[in-house]
């Protein structure tokens, strides 16, 4: 059990803060760093997490990566870095098809995860992390940020109000090219648009679909070169008569835009990746009002903060992000897979 899991009292009475380390050091360790340093500097997250520890594969790596970010402790090895008793959060920021087998790693010695998305690379691998997770009673949570940031509380309050009436249709895309990007092209590392750009559409629709019922799935592809997913189209039709239509890109660019479709109205949300902006209208097309989103330090704050909230709190995972929900948008996208006949090498 790590040192500060359900003890917010003890930590507030000592003065500790929640040790995150990066597990990685890519593209998106970095905007990780970056985010831990302007927490620190930031009022509202001081005194709740501290960037402690970054792991690589080379220690010369680690040690550079430290050194860029004032990072206080490297290591050249993740096992090493899962030893280190200080360690109390571990964002897992490698490959997709790495994921399940680094985050079970972390949590049997005792540490904290949060995963950045995917996931896993599938349904199976998801279900064997969160037993882990289960089983040594520790938080494992999946860091898609769009689901912690304040624009979905601003969605969600939209749809609660009946400002559109009741949603019948959601749609969202997102697309820009990857090309010479190996982490995205190569099947081995569960490459492909759909887990890495069309989560975030699926995402969106599922947030105000929720747990209903699908009745079936009706999808398209296109291969890369390599045998991955190009793009694709996938419509969601559920039993209660409504819909969910995702696209995705890894070769051309979107307009990334997400809507909600209502019997009184509709409202169209800017960038689905990071929500900018959302606009409603009304049945006759009309602007009823334009909602901006709250300044951010980089977006990826949020899901550190309740990470770090659900640790000192003693619970296994974010209520952003519940277990379930990724476990239900694994399986989607699993069965989008299926009826691809796109299988990972290691599946």
């Amino acid at each position: 059990m790590s040192r500060l899991n359900g003890r917010r009292a003890e930590a507030e009475r000592d003065g500790l803060k929640v040790n995150v380390a990066i597990l990685g050091a890519g593209n998106i360790a970095n905007a990780m760093a970056t985010t831990l340093n302007a927490m620190v500097r930031d009022p509202r997250y001081h005194g709740l997490v501290a960037p402690y520890a970054v792991a690589a594969r080379s220690s010369t790596r680690a040690e550079a990566f430290a050194k860029r970010y004032g990072i206080p402790v490297s290591y050249g090895s993740y096992e090493e870095l899962a030893a280190d008793p200080n360690v109390d959060l571990v964002y897992i920021a490698t490959p997709h098809s790495l994921h399940a087998e680094q985050a079970i790693l972390c949590l049997k010695a005792g540490k904290n995860v949060l995963v950045e998305k995917s996931f896993t690379a599938n349904a199976g691998q998801a279900q064997a992390l969160l037993d882990t997770a289960h089983a040594t009673g520790l938080l494992c949570t999946e860091a898609i940020w769009t689901r912690y940031m304040p624009s979905r509380g601003i969605i969600d309050g939209i749809v609660a109000s009946g400002a559109i009436g009741e949603v019948r249709a959601a749609r969202a895309n997102l697309g820009y090219p990857v090309f010479g990007n190996l982490r995205l092209t190569d099947p081995a590392l569960a490459g492909g648009a759909l887990l890495d750009m069309g989560v975030y559409p699926l995402n969106f629709i599922d947030m105000v679909m929720g747990p209903r019922p699908i009745e079936r799935i009706s999808t398209a592809m296109i291969p890369y070169e390599s045998g991955v997913d190009a793009q694709s189209s996938t419509m969601i039709s559920y039993r209660d008569g409504t819909m969910g239509v995702a696209d995705c890109s890894m070769v051309s660019v979107s307009e990334r835009i997400g809507t909600l479709w209502g019997t009184e109205g509709y409202l169209i949300c800017e960038n689905i990746n990071d929500v900018a902006s959302i606009d409603v209208y009304d049945a006759d097309h009309s602007l009823v009002k334009h909602h901006t989103v709250p300044k951010q330090l980089t977006g990826y704050e949020y899901q550190v903060a309740s990470a770090a909230n659900a640790i000192l709190d003693g619970k296994g995972e974010c209520p952003e992000m519940p277990h379930a929900d990724t476990m239900r948008i694994m399986g989607l996208m699993d069965r989008i897979r299926s009826q691809w006949g796109l299988r990972y090498p290691f599946e």
